[in-house]
């Protein structure tokens, strides 16, 4: 049985991502930071695959709490196949660089960019051992060419090393059977994150060219294809899942 992790799996689209893979039948140990409500709920709505299903804690600012999260993940299933990195600090206030405090920065970049550094140090040595693995970090529109977006100017920076990172994780690793790509949603905004796509086509959206909001079923979908066995000549690669919104320069119109 295929184990996959996915941080902040409890809620939001790393929830949507939890519930598909469960349904594919994997089994998934889906962390969170600090809201066990939650973490609760989940656990609550998979009764019956508890014994594919587990929940720890995980904190992405503190190298520690990452350690441990993944000694947790393989001690219960015996292996990681699968790395879904869906967590991560945002800051939603719209602003420039200059209005960024040096704390948010460093938020931003750290919670971002070195607690993947952290991940793969963890995963990747049990992922060799395996010879096989799938990784899979989020992105945004336009991580692919280092695109400039504005007001998040920290986040941007972070997800494009990122992107960077991943690409060459992809091509160190091709060695031990492992990938790694990067998923980047369009515009997924409120309960849309844990939607399915039969939900989003009963709501119209003129906003986006396919002429329905994105929801967290069309990046939990592509996760998993992207982790499937027989997508291992998909590496090194950013997929956008945006419906053909250009989410980066609406606010420059």
């Amino acid at each position: 049985m295929r184990h996959a992790i996915v941080t902040a799996g409890t809620k939001g689209l790393g929830r949507k991502i939890t519930d598909y893979f469960l349904s594919l039948g994997y089994s998934v140990t889906a962390t969170y930071r600090s809201d066990q409500q939650k973490a609760q709920e989940l656990v609550a709505a998979h009764q019956s695959d508890s014994y594919r299903l587990q929940v720890v804690h995980l904190d992405t600012m503190d190298k520690q709490s990452i350690e441990n999260a993944i000694n947790e993940a393989y001690q219960r299933f015996g292996r990681i196949d699968c790395l879904i990195s869906n967590a991560g600090p945002y800051i939603f206030e719209r602003k420039k660089l200059l209005d960024y405090t040096e704390d948010e920065w460093h938020e931003m970049v750290r919670g971002n960019l070195d607690a993947s550094f952290y991940l793969l140090r963890n995963v990747l040595p049990i992922m060799r051992e395996q010879q096989f693995g799938r990784v899979l970090f989020l992105g945004f529109q336009g991580v692919d060419y280092s695109s400039g977006w504005i007001y998040r100017s920290a986040f941007a920076s972070a997800k494009v090393g990122l992107a960077s990172l991943m690409k060459t994780v992809a091509l160190e690793e091709a060695e031990h059977h492992i990938t790694a790509n990067m998923v980047a949603p369009g515009k997924i905004a409120g309960d849309m994150k844990e939607a399915s796509i039969s939900e989003s086509r009963n709501q119209p959206d003129t906003e986006t060219p396919v002429g329905r909001p994105g929801s967290g079923e069309d990046i939990a979908r592509t996760v998993a294809y992207l982790c499937g066995d027989d997508s291992d000549m998909i590496t090194g690669t950013v997929v956008e899942v945006t419906g053909g919104l250009d989410v980066i320069h609406k606010h420059l119109s």
